[in-house]
């Protein structure tokens, strides 16, 4: 009875998430006529207010645009030391749109997916890139330590030195895309330019697909391989088909998908549970 009882808790916890699982809409910032159109001007003239963009004097030369084919970009490590014609018109409409927002008494909005934040240094948005190297060390320590605790505190299978932990390389695939996405997103909050945001955002469906293939598993207990790929496998064919609509067909920020931390708390339900029966058993 108690049984039964949890398999349908767990089920009604993964109907849930099915529910809550969306995708988030255009910025209210970026989809204002009035920031477009002051976009649009600014690439045509190079000119905004009192600031002069001289790589915007010509349409052409914004080798960085949106829509320009790789070849005719610059190298990475130009694109790196300066500003694009794209990334200034943005910036500047952004800073001249909240300015407004300001004085008629809103609140600021997003753009393009991120909060306005003025630059400081080589730095875009600071914060935000502070914010993600921090995430990235969290996940770096907690999975050295998960590693130390399953590899040499606790005892290994004598025939083939592996853990007795069914789920240990699962963590691990989960600790590298983790690791992977929170070290772009410092890159990309550092310096936006069209490789670093497709590398931020392809990075993170990554990671958010893989989490929800975790959670999955760990819900339902799934040990065999042959269960592990039935679950795996739409969601994996999902995932890569997305990845590569956003980075060879359109990178909309309206069709980039993320999760409800309902999937990340049960996740992290499951991992607690995890460490505690291993604790145990130590």
């Amino acid at each position: 009875m108690a049984g039964s009882s949890l398999w349908v808790v767990r089920l009604a916890s993964l109907l849930a998430v099915g529910f809550v699982v969306g995708s988030v809409e255009a910025s209210p910032g970026d989809a204002h006529p009035l920031y477009r159109t002051c976009v649009k001007e600014c690439k045509n003239t190079g000119v905004i207010g009192s600031n002069i963009i001289s790589h915007c004097q010509s349409q052409e030369n914004d080798s960085t645009s949106a829509g320009s084919s790789w070849y005719t970009q610059e190298p990475l490590y130009m694109q790196w030391k300066h500003q694009s014609c794209m990334s200034d018109c943005r910036y500047y409409c952004m800073i001249r749109r909240e300015e407004e927002r300001q004085l008629g008494g809103l609140s600021p909005v997003k753009y393009h997916g991120k909060w306005p934040f003025k630059r400081v240094s080589v730095f875009q948005e600071p914060l935000s890139a502070a914010l993600s190297a921090l995430n990235l060390l969290t996940h770096f320590i907690g999975w050295l330590s998960f590693f130390l605790q399953v590899n040499y505190r606790l005892p290994l299978r004598p025939q083939t030195k592996r853990t007795y932990y069914e789920y240990t390389g699962l963590w691990h695939i989960y600790a590298i895309l983790s690791l992977n996405a929170w070290f772009w997103s410092t890159i990309f909050h550092t310096r936006d330019i069209d490789l670093t945001e497709k590398l931020d955002y392809s990075s993170a469906v990554a990671q958010l697909g893989y989490s929800l293939i975790l959670t999955l598993l760990r819900t339902f207990n799934v040990k065999d391989e042959a269960g592990r790929v039935m679950f795996a496998a739409p969601i994996l064919a999902f995932v890569t088909t997305h990845i590569l609509y956003l980075n060879f067909y359109e990178l909309d920020y309206g069709k980039v998908p993320f999760a409800s931390p309902t999937v990340f708390d049960l996740l992290l339900c499951s991992f607690i549970q995890d460490l505690s029966c291993i604790h145990i058993s130590n």
